[in-house]
């Protein structure tokens, strides 16, 4: 099995990913620290913190087998439940309790789904897990303050399939995706190592060609 937390940084970029899974690479910048310093308390498995009739659950370890991942999930909710359908029953907690997962992240929404996808990967395990159904799950940037609902729909369950896939394929195959300068780049990490700038030049034999080598007929 592979982490889950690797389903995030493949999505964002296979590049990063096989540096970090692969090749055993990282460096920290200002993001990432800020990213670790957000999740040191959200991470506490000691701490449950209860709200009215909710109740949540730190750093809850999850897998599954579809996807062939596992991890921690950062926060569980448990809210009430009128019935056994789509839902669990705790040691500590009587009665019924639908799960509501919730994703932490330092900065803000992306324009892509890769936040939503390893949020979605969250609910498949805890659905294989307890055999239940989860619709909706939420992410909480720390830029913003604010929660976003996340419906896991078909289509993204979907993508998290076909991500957590390509992510084994390359595993396997102990692949290094080839590097691509994009405007993620800049915010990286690990840009000092990954030189994406180097996937622009021209390869030496291509230099020499055109310009020390005339053309013979």
């Amino acid at each position: 099995m592979l982490m889950l937390s690797g389903i995030q940084h493949y999505m964002f970029c296979p590049r990063q990913w096989s540096l970090i899974h692969l090749s055993q690479e990282w460096e920290d910048n200002r993001l990432t620290v800020e990213g670790q310093l957000l999740h040191e308390n959200v991470d506490n498995p000691f701490y449950r913190q209860k709200n009215g009739d909710t109740i949540t659950l730190r750093s809850v370890h999850i897998a599954s087998r579809e996807l062939g991942l596992y991890g921690i999930a950062d926060a569980i909710e448990l809210l009430p439940a009128d019935s056994a359908e789509n839902a669990i029953t705790h040691n500590k907690y009587p009665g019924f309790w639908y799960l509501y997962p919730i994703e932490y992240k330092r900065g803000h929404h992306k324009p892509d789904e890769c936040d939503e996808v390893q949020l979605a990967a969250q609910v498949i395990c805890l659905e294989e897990m307890y055999g239940i159904h989860i619709e909706y799950g939420a992410m909480f940037y720390g830029e913003t303050r604010r929660r976003e609902v996340i419906h896991i729909n078909e289509q993204l369950r979907k993508l998290t399939f076909e991500c957590a896939s390509a992510m084994h394929d390359s595993w396997n195959r102990r692949d290094i995706a080839k590097a691509k300068k994009t405007a993620r780049c800049k915010k990286c990490s690990l840009v000092d190592i990954c030189l994406p700038q180097l996937e622009q030049q021209s390869k030496v034999s291509d230099y020499l060609k055109l310009n020390l080598y005339e053309e013979t007929s």
